[in-house]
């Protein structure tokens, strides 16, 4: 999938913020934790840390299902 340009606007859905709709997109890549952290300036622990909120607030239990529900609205 292409990375989004960074001005675009994404669409917000279930209270997301574009921060972790593009950090989702990172992860779809299929990049490890530390891989995706670096790219997204964040410490992996953070990184880790964010994706338990995104799947909490999402009531999914795993990231994966977090970028499967993420493409299915056609967010990433």
């Amino acid at each position: 999938m292409p990375p989004r340009d960074a001005g675009q606007h994404l669409p917000a859905a279930q209270g997301l913020t574009e921060d972790e709709i593009q950090l989702l997109a990172e992860i779809a890549t299929g990049v490890t934790t530390d891989v995706a952290a670096r790219r997204l300036e964040l410490s992996a622990r953070t990184l880790r840390r964010r994706l338990r909120a995104i799947c909490d607030q999402l009531g999914v239990n795993t990231p994966i299902e977090a970028v499967v529900w993420a493409a299915r609205k056609q967010l990433i």
